[in-house]
């Protein structure tokens, strides 16, 4: 053993103390019983998935798009495999989503889907291929962000998933990102047979956000009542312990009618600085669990921030589900 003077014993107590005082891994803040997903785009940086990382158990990176024909999907690139590392190293679980979005149209596109579930041979391709990605690269599972599914292609999107399941490795997972209603008929009115997504999947996260947006009349991004409508459905048939309630971490402007200005998504952050700028006062809804504000040039703004998401947390213990799933990391306020 090496000798050690009086000031290289200060510095060793100093750096214990460090260790002590610091989150421990990345489970240090998540709330007690509960799974938290936190969804990433493939920009995101590394130091963002470090400022968040105690308060999630997974990182779900955003993504990879089944192409036009619906029968291949586009392996992810140098970013993907950047942010996998960075939730491996803070001891966090790794998705990659895998998504129908086009950038061409700047949307989800109904009709690549289609072309991919109404075909036996496309979706076992599709579902090899993401296998293959997650056996090679090391991700822990895959989070399929089919939206704007066709009521037909219900029972396609259950042999999706299904599929997808069989051909990873059987320690992986696969979850779903489900779009909000608030009947079992009205989910199956949106390609979401519950009963055969809750058999093949591991775990099912529930939007509960965009209730309102730009395209409506402004109100709540995901009100409270909405989302315990939307669970009280899905639950009826989904078992809780699959289930991740999904929690909105930004927000929506609704400029003054007759302005010429559109409506846009706005960052937690930059919600309250457009507030401050203007001088107008937000104000807290307990209804709703959300901040709205009136500035002065009649533009409207609604937003879920922090103290949102501790009401989203206590409707998650409520209800006795698996957890929250947070949209996203850079908009929302740093997980806690």
């Amino acid at each position: 053993m090496h000798a050690c003077h009086a000031s290289d014993m200060r510095l060793v107590a100093l750096a214990l103390s460090v260790l002590l005082l610091a989150p421990t891994s990345a489970t240090a803040r998540v709330p007690d019983g509960l799974e938290v997903t936190g969804w990433v785009l493939q920009s995101g940086s590394n130091r963002l998935v470090a400022r968040n990382a105690g308060g999630l158990t997974t990182l779900s990176v955003a993504g990879v798009s089944i192409t036009a024909s619906g029968g291949a999907v586009a392996a992810p690139g140098r970013d993907h495999a950047r942010l996998l590392a960075a939730a491996h190293r803070h001891g966090l679980g790794a998705e990659l989503l895998v998504s129908n979005y086009s950038n061409r149209s700047e949307g989800f596109d109904p009709r690549r889907l289609h072309r991919l579930l109404s075909s036996d041979a496309r979706i076992d391709r599709v579902a090899g291929r993401l296998a293959r990605f997650v056996a090679d690269q090391g991700w822990d599972g895959v989070n399929v962000d089919f939206e704007r599914v066709r009521a037909a292609d219900g029972d396609g999107l259950v042999a999706f998933v299904t599929a997808l399941q069989d051909a990873m490795p059987a320690e992986r997972t696969v979850s779903i990102d489900v779009s909000a209603a608030t009947s079992v008929r009205s989910y199956r009115d949106r390609g979401y047979r519950l009963t055969g997504l809750a058999g093949a999947v591991d775990v099912v996260d529930l939007m509960t956000y965009d209730l309102h947006g730009p395209w409506s009349r402004p109100g709540p991004v995901g009100a409270l009542d909405w989302q315990r409508d939307a669970l009280d459905a899905l639950l009826s048939v989904v078992p809780a312990h699959q289930v991740q309630l999904g929690v909105a971490g930004y927000g929506y402007t609704w400029p003054r009618p007759g302005s010429g200005r559109h409506g846009h998504s706005v960052t937690d952050r930059r919600a309250r600085a457009l507030v401050a700028e203007d001088g107008a006062t937000a104000h807290w809804r307990p209804g709703p669990g959300e901040w709205t504000a009136r500035l002065s040039d009649g533009t409207r703004l609604w937003w879920s921030d922090a103290r949102s998401y501790r009401k989203r947390v206590a409707l998650a213990r409520e209800y006795g589900v698996r957890g929250l799933a947070v949209w996203r990391l850079g908009s929302a306020d740093t997980l806690r």
